[in-house]
């Protein structure tokens, strides 16, 4: 029998395809080249976690997060939910997850108490975006039991009627169709939303945002690992850009020695952009700009972390580009240590989460009240206009209760004064910027400064200063 061309390539296609499903390794690019990836087990014991909190005949359900378009046919780098991290370890898209409080029955041979939903396995895609975990990958590597590919949600027989409570996540507006992929993360929504319309008031999506908060904000020994060498990184780049600033240099040059140290360490993203703002810039909190000229009476405030396996860091020194301190800017900078150090001081198991933040407070109001630069007590918002902490983690603003400080938990510590030009003081203190930040452990006992370190005091950091950057070598 004659076979027509066009049948005959697409057979041939097919079994290619095949082919390389088979040879091709089943764990994505992390999983094959760094060895100190959380564990299996680690995800597998957050899940029972959230089962902990979820009342009898009920469940929880989180979906992977959006991909991000940058222009065109252009998406930014892919960064996953860190919720959805957090319980699966799966760094993929179009993904979902369902955990039950009991087991459950499917089609009379699925016996499960959690479901995974996940992208399939495509030869073609992957000699593009490199390889991805389908329904093998995510079973071996990520210990999951019931896999399913993401398209077969539309049909599948669930039926949350007979569930009292399903509790699920605020969604997103920007979630975006892809027309030719019918298990994409806007398909998996949408399909939800139709298997729930009946139980609309059975669907909850504030609660299980609070228990996520509550786990995350205690950090396991495997987060703590990882945290640390985040922040180490990190510490490592802001001393190297503390050797190598010099006036003339521009902002993104700055910036470019710091983000080079955390790649050269392992860092695979920063966990935030970087912000690098001298002079005038120093006072504007979230600039990220980052082109102008730096002179050598500026001051150069420099916000930067480290992402290692999702975990980031967060740190801010400030740093005068001629290598000294000038007597004006010394007197502030010393106030926001003073803040600092009154601030970490307060970070004990049992302190309410603003203790931090009223102890710097308190000493910031004394400094610009002494040297004249405020009349009255809460004229300090004029130049300190911000909180001194918030929690951190696999975002850089974790989630966390924000109740009474807990062993475990990590904090960021970062008062700061302002001082832009037009200020009501004298003009000797304009465009003064300074933000000092640490990222700190809650213990049992004494607060511990994970990022102790980078130095902040002013001899210290003059000191350092003046040693030699390989980077000054390139002009």
């Amino acid at each position: 029998m004659k076979i027509g061309v066009s049948l005959l390539q697409g057979m041939i296609m097919k079994l290619l395809k095949t082919f390389f499903l088979l040879c091709l390794p089943l764990s994505g690019f992390s999983q094959i080249y760094d060895t100190d990836m959380l564990s299996k087990d680690f995800h597998k014991g957050r899940r029972e976690a959230i089962r902990k909190f979820l009342p009898n005949n009920t469940c929880a359900v989180i979906f992977a997060g959006a991909e991000r378009q940058r222009a065109n046919d252009t998406k930014f780098i892919y960064h996953q939910d860190p919720n959805f991290y957090y319980l699966t370890g799966l760094t993929e898209p179009n993904a979902m997850l369902i955990i039950f409080k009991e087991e459950q029955t499917f089609y009379d041979s699925i016996k499960t108490n959690e479901l995974i939903f996940v992208q399939d396995r495509d030869a073609a895609k992957e000699s593009w975006i490199g390889k991805i975990l389908g329904k093998e990958g995510v079973a071996t590597k990520l210990g999951f039991s019931t896999v399913l590919i993401n398209k077969q949600f539309a049909d599948f027989k669930i039926d949350f009627e007979k569930l009292d409570k399903v509790y699920h996540l605020e969604f997103n507006d920007d979630v975006r169709d892809d027309k030719n992929n019918k298990g994409d993360l806007y398909s998996l929504i949408k399909h939800f939303r139709s298997k729930t319309t009946n139980t609309a008031t059975n669907c909850d999506n504030i609660t299980l945002a609070g228990w996520l908060a509550t786990l995350r904000e205690i950090k396991q020994p495997e987060e703590l690992v990882l945290m640390r060498k985040a922040i180490d990184m990190t510490c490592m780049a802001h001393n190297e850009i503390m050797k190598a600033l010099e006036p003339e240099m521009k902002e993104y040059q700055a910036q470019a020695v710091v983000e080079y140290m955390f790649k050269h360490q392992g860092s695979e993203y920063v966990g935030y952009p970087s912000i690098v703002g001298g002079g005038e810039n120093s006072c504007i909190l979230h600039y990220e700009t980052n082109r102008k000229k730096l002179v050598g009476l500026d001051l150069l405030v420099i916000d930067a972390g480290a992402e290692y396996h999702g975990y980031t860091a967060d740190v801010t020194r400030t740093l005068p580009v001629d290598g000294k301190f000038s007597a004006q800017e010394k007197i502030i900078y010393n106030i926001v240590l003073e803040a600092q150090e009154a601030g970490i001081k307060a970070c004990v198991p049992g302190a309410e989460f603003r203790a931090a933040h009223k102890a710097a407070v308190a000493v910031i109001q004394k400094g610009l009240l002494d040297n004249g630069i405020i009349n009255n007590s809460i004229d300090f918002l004029e130049y300190f206009f911000h909180g001194t902490s918030h929690y951190l983690g696999l975002d850089v603003h974790d989630p966390g209760s924000y109740g009474k400080l807990i062993p475990g938990s990590i904090i960021t510590v970062e008062p700061g004064i302002y001082i832009p030009a037009g200020s009501k003081c004298d003009p000797m203190w304009w465009n003064i910027g300074i933000r000092i930040e640490d990222d700190v452990l809650i213990t049992t006992g004494d607060p511990e400064v994970l990022s102790a370190k980078s130095p902040k005091k002013i001899e210290e950091i003059e000191a350092l200063m003046k040693e030699e950057s390989l980077f000054n070598k390139i002009k």
